[in-house]
């Protein structure tokens, strides 16, 4: 395994990270437990959470994999051994079973976190993030932002970072990040928090993958500049990415079935699917092996989010990180990425 740091602490996190967002539908306790253990075994100390999760969104599983996890902590007493990320919901109809308001407000913020603690046994979570805007702006597969003029938000960055500092005092959280955040977003926290001396992101987690590389846009200049770490989920566009739906959606898969998970299953999306899967033939790798290794090797990426429903795709998953992709392969990359540009933003 290779290892880095959160950006600006010294918090030392593995290059894979555990996806978890499957344990309580798809993936049961043991199967759980089983993955962490594998995870551990092969080098991995960083699990990723949220609050919503197991998906898709459901009032009745709302929080298992979260429990999952502390009842894995509990039975093994390891909690020093792991570096938790976990994520406060932002306001959607899909979550609307969590709690009567949603947002980052003061009361949500401690709703959230508190019930997050409790489920995972834990005193305090290492990376706590906004799991999406309150705002309106362009995440969830919308490539433009369409401007609002009746939206009901107001800008409050600064009382967001303002309510996560108090956890931060207390030590039940130790840093921050957000998630499918834009630009605009990620630029307004760092002012804030420059401004008036509260915390600072440490990290995005994003969509990005080969099939979708929109940060590239804007968001990796500031990456580099401001030293904010990518930490993307989806870097296998939901398992399209390992090619095994190029032929018809695979039974007993994610994408069959949830079906409203459309978002990598475009006419564009699976032609560059196939091209990517062609040049990976060429060069003697697993299309899991070549998507996966891209993302591992760019130089703004703190811990690539894998999952898996199977030990046998988290092993496949976990080994990308002895991978290394020649330069001859990422022109072939950017090839097929100039021709058929983020197909699935």
């Amino acid at each position: 395994m290779k290892y880095t740091t959160l950006p600006n602490t010294d918090i030392k996190v593995s290059k894979i990270c555990l996806g978890s967002m499957t344990w309580g539908q798809q993936n049961t306790v043991a199967e759980g437990h089983e993955q962490i253990d594998f995870a551990l075994d092969n080098g991995v100390n960083f699990i990723d959470t949220a609050e919503m999760y197991s998906i898709p969104a459901d009032p009745k599983t709302q929080g298992s994999t979260e429990s999952i996890i502390g009842t894995w902590l509990k039975k093994t007493g390891r909690r020093e051994d792991v570096v938790i990320a976990s994520k406060v919901a932002g306001p959607s109809e899909m979550v609307s079973h969590i709690r009567p308001e949603l947002g980052f407000h003061k009361e949500a913020i401690e709703d959230a976190l508190h019930k997050s603690l409790k489920r995972l046994q834990t005193d305090h979570i290492d990376l706590y993030q906004l799991h999406w805007p309150e705002r309106n702006t362009n995440f969830f597969g919308k490539r433009g932002y369409d401007h609002a003029e009746d939206e009901a938000w107001e800008e409050n960055f600064r009382e967001v970072l303002e309510s996560l500092n108090e956890y931060v005092k207390q030590g039940k959280i130790k840093q921050i990040g957000l998630s499918n955040e834009t630009p605009y977003g990620l630029m307004r926290f760092l002012e804030e928090s420059r401004k008036h001396d509260l915390p600072r992101v440490s990290t995005v987690q994003n969509p990005y993958n080969l099939l979708n590389r929109k940060d590239e846009i804007g968001l990796t200049e500031i990456y580099h500049r401001e030293n904010v770490g990518l930490y993307p989920y989806s870097p296998l566009g939901m398992g399209t990415l390992s090619g095994k739906h190029l032929d018809g959606i695979k039974e007993n898969t994610r994408l069959s079935l949830f079906p409203q998970y459309k978002r990598y299953s475009n006419e564009e999306a699976i032609k560059a699917t196939r091209a990517y899967k062609n040049l990976a033939d060429q060069h003697g790798l697993s299309l899991t092996h070549l998507a996966l290794a891209f993302v591992n090797q760019q130089p703004f990426v703190t811990s690539n989010i894998i999952g898996a429903t199977s030990i046998e795709q988290l092993e496949e998953n976990i080994s990308s990180i002895d991978v290394v992709l020649s330069e001859e392969i990422l022109e072939g990359i950017d090839k097929i990425h100039n021709s058929i540009p983020n197909p699935a933003p």
